[in-house]
């Protein structure tokens, strides 16, 4: 069993993201406390990967086409941490 824990500032963040992500990232936490990080990699709909540069360590689902939760474990402990849940800005520069 993995324990989820939540970064103060994502609490916050919560109340202004749309439900229907909010849904996914409760499945997303019923995964990863069940399974782990390794269950997220059999659903294909997540697209679990790892992250480079620097967010190098962390790993990223997918809740959406637009919005990502950023996470990262420690190896010696059963816990993940998620860190952020953010929407990409996919205009052009």
């Amino acid at each position: 069993m993995w324990i989820v824990y939540e970064h103060q500032a994502l609490t916050k963040k919560l109340f202004r993201i749309p439900i229907e992500i909010l849904k996914r990232y409760e499945k997303w936490k019923d995964i990863v406390s069940i399974s782990g990080p390794m269950g997220l990699r059999q659903i294909k709909g997540f697209h679990d990967e790892a992250l480079k540069g620097s967010w190098e360590g962390y790993r990223s689902s997918r809740l959406g086409l637009q919005y990502r939760v950023i996470y990262w474990r420690e190896s010696d402990k059963i816990y993940v941490k998620v860190m952020d849940i953010t929407a990409h800005d996919y205009r052009r520069k």
